[in-house]
């Protein structure tokens, strides 16, 4: 009884969350801390976007290259068909399995070859100066480095023009990687630097966009002025693939390139601005690319100040160092260049639609390669126009399921990027094929015309006794003409017979242009339409699986119940019957 009276006295309620922390005080702290890191580590695998253990499972097999094109066009038969890269597999460096990884790599490490460029001064039709940085494959092959020296080309060597992204100048790590890879390879490279990048500064009131093409149209007509045996490709990497892609399909240009590559196009500008506001990862590329045109901005503030209010870009430049989103950097500019304009956000949307290389994709006439990464962190896979790709017989689109933004380091080392080995393989297949050719036949064929042409309608010289030179027609027989009205019928028949001409070929031009803008307002219209379209079809698909799930989900307590008791009964009855034969 005693001992009864002792334990009711004693004992006192026990409550749960008591009894639970101090079991949590028995447990080392260092226990605790092993638990922080482990979900620390969970939450940057699934932030940055880490496929190491996937790539694990699958013994480091590499990701396929996806090709998007017409197999039965002379471009893949000839030429894409050929190359071993496009038909392998991509093999990230396995420490940096993240695009995000891959991407920081690059613009903080880069490993890029160390070599030096020679620099040539090409001055623009408005008085800007374009820094042209060419690396000659003798340098390579001959270990020496020269700066500022004027060393003639090999006149049919073949010439490199690589176009760099956004802020992105001849020092960038994936340019110099890709110039030297070209250059021991026995091609002549030319970094064409944006304006007021590369160490110049700017000297007229024009600056470079997204859509600005006269630049890389006159640099590449020079080019072919200087060196007119040399076959020419080019590169664009990021804006300056968008650059690329939309100077090829601009109508009435003509283009004295072989052929082409886009690397990382952002394709619709629109998208990938929408898209890089999206998440929180994609806000850090955001603001870092925002902070690159603030650079840029700051180290030419003496001629934009000359231009527009210098208090509204600094006004701009606090805005991002406090944190705030790109919108109001971006509104900030917009003021600043549309300062009577009420309504300036729908025009710079607008302008981004315009300079979309997107809408210029079906008119590509010479062999492109387009190199893309589905896991680009900058431009979106959303942008990429399939369908488009895949109608032009003249465009091959290689996709790879990671790379990041510029980035396809394979190797262990981390020693060489993907698509540089890609580019450089495709543009030697394409050099060694017979669409090679076919630009040079193209344009011998339009001169013979003209030449003929000239030739027919030409006048020939008649030299008389007396030493009067005149000049007559085709027809031999007007020689004996020898009165003056005579002449005079004929001249009047020439004058009818070219005017006639004149109006024909003005109203042919009339239609011809009329055409062609009908086209490009038809593609304008269909580009954007279609590209819904399949987004529209793509998120339907998804949107009837989730449907599906959701129906199996909420009806599978009646099912399952309904199903439980037909089980039951079925056993029931097999029972009842094995009895029944005892």
């Amino acid at each position: 009884m005693d001992d009864f009276t002792v334990l009711s006295i004693d004992s006192s309620p026990v409550y749960p969350y008591e009894l639970l922390f101090k079991a949590l005080s028995l447990i080392p702290i260092s226990h605790f801390l092993l638990c922080l890191l482990f979900i620390l580590l969970l939450f940057l695998y699934n932030f940055l976007e880490i496929h190491f253990f996937r790539d694990l499972v699958t013994g480091f097999g590499g990701d396929p290259v996806l090709l998007n094109c017409s197999s039965s066009s002379e471009l893949y038969q000839s030429v894409a068909s050929k190359c071993r890269i496009l038909h392998g597999r991509f093999f990230p460096t396995p420490w940096l399995s993240s695009p995000h990884v891959q991407t920081a790599f690059l613009s903080l490490f880069g490993n890029s070859p160390n070599f030096a460029y020679r620099r040539h001064i090409f001055h623009a039709n408005d008085g800007g100066t374009i820094a042209l940085d060419w690396l000659m494959s003798i340098d390579v092959e001959e270990g020496v480095c020269y700066n500022n020296d004027t060393v003639s080309l090999d006149d049919k060597a073949p010439i490199l023009i690589v176009i760099p992204g956004l802020t992105s100048d001849s020092a960038s790590a994936y340019i110099k990687h890709l110039a030297f890879t070209m250059a021991r390879q026995g091609w002549n490279v030319v970094v064409c630097n944006h304006r007021g990048l590369g160490g110049m500064s700017i000297t007229s009131d024009c600056f470079y966009n997204a859509g600005w093409t006269e630049d890389i149209r006159s640099i590449i007509n020079h080019v072919h002025c200087e060196y007119p045996e040399a076959p020419l490709y080019a590169v664009g990497t990021s804006i300056g693939a968008n650059i690329l892609v939309k100077y090829l399909g601009e109508k009435g240009v003509p283009i004295p390139l072989t052929g082409a590559a886009a690397v990382c196009c952002p394709w619709d500008l629109l998208v990938c601005d929408r898209y890089i506001n999206r998440r929180l990862v994609q806000k850090l590329y955001d603001r870092v690319l925002a902070i690159g045109l603030q650079g840029y901005a700051e180290l030419h503030h003496s001629i934009l100040s000359r231009l527009i209010e210098w208090d509204n870009v600094k006004l701009s430049c606090l805005a991002l160092r406090l944190g705030a989103r790109k919108e109001l950097f971006r509104k900030s500019i917009s003021h600043v260049q549309l300062e009577t304009s009420t309504n300036m956000l729908p025009e710079f949307l607008r302008s981004l639609r315009r300079s979309s290389c997107v809408n210029f994709v079906g008119n590509v006439s010479l062999p492109l390669l387009c190199v893309s990464a589905l896991d680009d962190p900058v431009c979106t896979r959303e942008a990429i126009p399939w369908d488009e790709c895949r109608a032009n017989e003249n465009i091959i689109l290689a996709t790879t399921q990671h790379g990041g933004h510029l980035g396809y380091y394979e190797g262990i080392t981390a020693s060489s990027l993907w698509w540089v080995r890609a580019v450089g393989e495709f543009f030697h297949v394409l050099h060694s094929s017979p669409l090679r050719n076919r630009r040079k036949k193209m344009e011998e064929s339009n001169l013979t015309s003209v030449l003929e042409s000239s030739i027919e309608h030409g006048p020939y010289v008649n030299v008389m006794e007396d030493g009067m030179v005149t000049a007559i027609g085709n027809n031999q027989d007007n020689v004996a003409a020898d009165t003056h009205s005579e002449d005079g019928d004929h001249v009047k028949r020439d004058e009818e017979i070219i005017s006639e001409r004149e109006r024909i070929d003005n109203v042919t031009q009339t239609k011809l242009d009329m055409k062609q803008s009908a086209d490009q307002n038809l593609n304008d219209l269909i580009v954007p339409l279609r590209r819904h379209i399949n987004q529209l079809s793509r998120g339907s698909r998804i949107s009837i699986w989730l449907l599906a799930y959701i129906a199996i989900v909420t009806t599978w307590p009646l099912v399952g119940s309904a199903l439980l008791l037909f089980v039951k009964r079925k056993f029931k009855n097999i029972a009842a019957g094995s009895l029944f034969r005892r």
